[in-house]
């Protein structure tokens, strides 16, 4: 779908539109990560280790959105029990843009990996013409998965998230033999979810709360969403109502372990708190932040973003302290 869209838009000549096959923001991220988008950003420490994992070498079937995933850890406070951060970007976005974020987590004891996946189309806008209620955790269910449950999106079962993590670790693992990156597969090779953290941004953290949902992992950190809905007329009127999964009552992760933010200025604020309530998030858990963003940035990427997120006199994150809180310390889970 977003490919014929795109194609009609530069047969007409008009602007291709955002997130299409013909956009900038599309072809950014189908070509691997230059040297300047891999560096900048990063705060010097000697003490942190990082590697830069190209999808497709990681795994040569992965042929879409190839920027690299990043890897990183504390070697004076990582352990061999320490737990997998994975944090997922959400649309249009790549792991080298949420670097600061990444660090934090290091910081407090996990080893980290920002994973590239196929962001595009978000989920709102591939299920945006189809009345079935079913049609964002289905499509959640191949882009993460593999499973083929959807036709709203053309993911490859190679690029799917589960399938890109597999591949990423046993790429650490077999080029870093000495940093533990085997402990967080099973015996049978797929993830062990008890080790890892999920989280992730926008469309990522949609993506985290899905896994959560199906599969007991070690902690959940969301930022700014997800808001999966669809249309019901209710009472006579047209209405937004969260969808199938997301309210489902049935959840692998406990809700003691869900934590989330979100900016009170988003557009979305709204739909993304009634998704926390039905999510089951504890209302203690969840951070409504309110700092005006950076530069032209959007008070939605603003949470977790390099470039947006607002910085202290310091030149500081000034939401370390809410990252941390939805980090929070570390707890060692079993090794294999």
């Amino acid at each position: 779908m977003a490919l014929m869209i795109g194609l009609a838009a530069a047969v007409a000549g008009a602007k291709p539109v955002p997130g299409t096959a013909t956009s900038d923001e599309y072809l950014g991220l189908q070509r691997p990560s230059t040297a300047q988008q891999l560096e900048r950003n990063w705060v010097p420490d000697p003490r942190r280790t990082v590697h830069y994992v190209a999808p497709a070498e990681a795994d040569p079937a992965v042929r879409r959105y190839l920027r690299h995933n990043i890897a990183l850890f504390r070697r004076d406070i990582a352990t061999a029990q320490s737990p997998l951060f994975l944090f997922l970007p959400g649309t249009g976005g790549a792991p080298d843009h949420s670097k600061w974020l990444l660090s934090a987590a290091a910081d407090q004891g996990y080893r980290a990996i920002g994973l590239m996946y196929d962001d595009m189309p978000a989920t709102a806008e591939a299920c945006s013409h189809d009345p079935d209620p079913t049609c964002a955790g289905r499509l959640r269910a191949k882009r993460i998965f593999g499973e083929p449950v959807s036709d709203d999106i053309d993911d490859l079962p190679a690029e799917a998230v589960v399938s890109r993590l597999v591949a990423t670790l046993k790429w650490l693992a077999a080029h870093h033999p000495d940093e533990g990156w085997e402990t967080y597969l099973d015996a049978q090779g797929a993830p062990l979810w008890s080790r890892i953290a999920v989280s992730g941004h926008s469309q990522g953290a949609g993506i985290a709360a899905f896994i959560a949902k199906r599969r007991e992992v070690a902690r959940v950190a969301l930022f700014s969403s997800p808001w999966d809905y669809y249309h019901a007329m209710v009472d006579g009127t047209d209405q937004r109502v969260v969808a199938p999964w997301v309210s489902a009552p049935e959840s692998a992760t406990p809700p003691d372990r869900w934590f989330a933010v979100l900016h009170a200025a988003e557009p979305q604020a709204r739909n993304i708190l009634k998704a926390y309530r039905a999510l089951r998030v504890p209302a203690a858990h969840v951070h409504v932040l309110a700092l005006p963003p950076r530069g032209k940035g959007s008070a939605h990427g603003s949470v977790s973003s390099d470039f947006t997120t607002p910085l202290d006199a310091a030149g500081a994150p000034a939401y370390l302290g809410d990252w941390r809180f939805l980090l929070g310390q570390p707890v060692a889970g079993p090794t294999g």
